[in-house]
């Protein structure tokens, strides 16, 4: 399974609820992960970092709601979007789960299409760097489902590692990246890379940007970041 593919952890203990959501996800190229029940889920997040939550409201063991406000009150998980998916139409209930950080809404019965609408929109709100448009600054556009760089209209030779890196820094262009924050936000924080690593796929990637590579500024004793100015 790709590396850089965007995962999403499914928590639904109904089987042909989590069936139907893990093909629909599949299906719109995303990587699934379903479990059933809370303590699967916290056993999960022990070992991966997921781009998004999809978490079903009822479940065996625990509320969803308990594990919505156990993620967002710890600083590893806090920021990862969560999707309530429920059969409680009550605004009340509504109002609770958004109230304990949760991202969006989707009431059971919903159609695989409008899920996959609201997945897709809140990670672009969420994470930029997952967006499937068109990225450019200067002379260099990048395109997220050919997997391409090209430098004007020429297409440019680009590793794998200094693509995920490029992505990144066009997704958010004038911020200043520490060699850390690169490390976990580009790599994820289970694959151990050195910090000097960052060093080598900054020059690389530059390298491979040619006369663009001023794109790629050093900020002295804090990072990288990427400005056309």
């Amino acid at each position: 399974m790709a590396a850089d593919k965007t995962m999403i952890l499914i928590v639904e203990d109904e089987p042909a609820i989590a069936e139907l959501v893990t093909f629909t996800l599949r299906e719109a190229g995303w990587a699934t992960y379903p479990v059933s029940s809370v303590a699967d889920a916290w056993d999960f997040l022990q070992r991966r970092t997921p781009h998004l939550i999809l978490l079903d409201w009822m479940l065996p063991d625990q509320t969803g709601l308990r594990l919505l406000s156990r993620i967002r009150s710890d600083r590893q998980f806090n920021e990862i979007p969560v999707i309530m998916l429920t059969a409680k139409s009550m605004e009340e209930d509504k109002i609770a789960g958004l109230d304990q950080g949760a991202d969006d809404y989707v009431t059971k019965p919903f159609s695989p299409r409008e899920l996959t609408a609201r997945i897709k929109a809140l990670l672009r709100r969420k994470s930029p760097e997952h967006a499937q448009s068109v990225m450019s600054a200067g002379a260099i556009t990048l395109d997220p489902v050919s997997c391409s760089v090209r430098m004007e209209d020429q297409k440019i030779d680009i590793g794998h590692a200094e693509f995920k890196l490029l992505k990144f820094f066009l997704a958010h262009p004038d911020r200043v990246f520490s060699r850390s924050q690169l490390l976990d936000k580009v790599w994820g924080d289970h694959v151990v890379i050195e910090e000097r690593t960052v060093d080598v796929h900054v020059l690389r990637l530059r390298k491979a940007l040619k006369e663009a590579e001023y794109l790629i500024k050093t900020v002295r004793s804090v990072g990288y970041m990427l400005s056309e100015k």
